[in-house]
């Protein structure tokens, strides 16, 4: 924290989410979906919340496009992955109201996580169509891919 009267330290610049990365995340998540056998749909959203890239494969189930920008805007607005959120949301949870507090509804479901670089947040990738749990499975590859690629 600055003393008062003391220039702020400026803050470095992250490089943004890029459409590099988003075809990335979803060539990894859809990758390990196959491998699993399983169809899906993947949404990357830039730090705005703004698609970057979306893809739903041919046999997925029509909704998991939905659930899949859904779990990725949850992830982004909230920073955090939307599988530890479920219980937060339960009506004793300190969330409980918040599904119904932002303009655009929330899925706490897994399968949506927040992408990070330098420590702070600069999207999200969020998969649908196979279980919840493959489905976190699935975008924590895409993410452990976009390290791997750094």
């Amino acid at each position: 924290m600055p003393v008062p009267g003391s220039p702020a330290r400026p803050r470095t610049a992250v490089a943004p989410l890029t459409t590099e990365d988003a075809e990335l995340l979803v060539a990894a998540a859809r990758a390990a979906a196959a491998e699993a056998g399983a169809t899906v749909s993947v949404t990357v959203l830039d730090a705005g919340g703004h698609l970057l890239a979306f893809l739903r494969d041919d046999r997925a189930v029509l909704i998991s496009g939905e659930t899949s920008t859904r779990k990725a805007y949850t992830a982004l607005q909230l920073d955090a992955p939307t599988a530890s959120l479920a219980d937060a949301v339960r009506p004793d949870g300190p969330f409980h109201t918040l599904p119904t507090a932002l303009d655009r509804p929330l899925l706490f479901i897994a399968g949506g996580l927040p992408v990070h670089r330098d420590g702070r947040i600069v999207g999200a990738v969020g998969v649908g169509g196979a279980s919840p749990e493959q489905d976190h499975g699935f975008a924590a590859a895409a993410l452990a891919a976009l390290a791997a690629a750094v």
